[in-house]
Order: structure tokens, then C-alpha cells, then sequence
């Protein structure tokens, strides 16, 4: 890969980070649409540059309609059998993740 094209995800990576953290601030502060549309431009980075989300930034946007995840804002967080299960408030949609103790 050359440098470039390396440092253009780099930069993509850091971008999307910085948009991670902006949307958890503006969700703190009750202004969900806002969050949203940070979420939105992250997918979109992560999608034109080919970078891939880690676990935890795919764990706050809902698999269905791609909002931004906070529990107890517009989530609901369960744990069950050897799995979590999170259900976004916005569409129903349901996701399970396995945990192990």
C-alpha cells in the first residue's frame, strides 16, 4: 500500500473517531438528531475509504436504521443467556452480541 493511500485512511480513521466522540457528547446533551448525522458521516468515511468500524463504535449504531445507540436514551440493554441483547427504540430492530464471564 503506498504512503498515500495509507495516510488517507489514517486521517478517515482519526476523522471517524473524532465524529464517534462529537455524537456521544451531543447524545449526553439530549440532541439526538445531531448524533445521528455525525453517525451518518462516519458510515460514509468508513465507506469511501474502506476503513473498518472497531467492535465497540458497531455496538452504538443499530444494524436496521443506522442511528446512534445510547442506552436508556433510545436503547434498551439486556443481558440473558451468555448473550447481550440490545434493542433500539427507534425501530424495534433487535441485536445480540455473546459474552463470556
Amino acid at each position: 500500500m503506498s504512503y498515500r493511500k495509507h495516510r488517507r485512511k489514517q486521517i478517515a480513521s482519526e476523522r471517524i473517531q473524532r465524529l464517534f466522540h462529537l455524537a456521544e457528547q451531543q447524545a449526553l446533551q439530549s440532541n439526538m438528531a445531531l448524533a445521528h448525522r455525525y453517525i451518518a458521516l462516519a458510515r460514509k468515511l468508513s465507506m469511501r475509504y474502506l476503513v473498518r468500524l472497531t467492535s465497540q463504535q458497531r455496538r452504538r449504531i443499530c444494524t436496521s436504521c443506522y442511528h446512534y445507540l445510547m442506552p436508556g436514551a433510545n436503547c434498551r440493554v439486556r443481558t440473558g443467556n451468555r448473550q447481550l441483547t440490545v434493542t433500539c427504540q427507534e425501530c424495534g430492530a433487535i441485536m445480540r452480541f455473546p459474552y463470556h464471564r
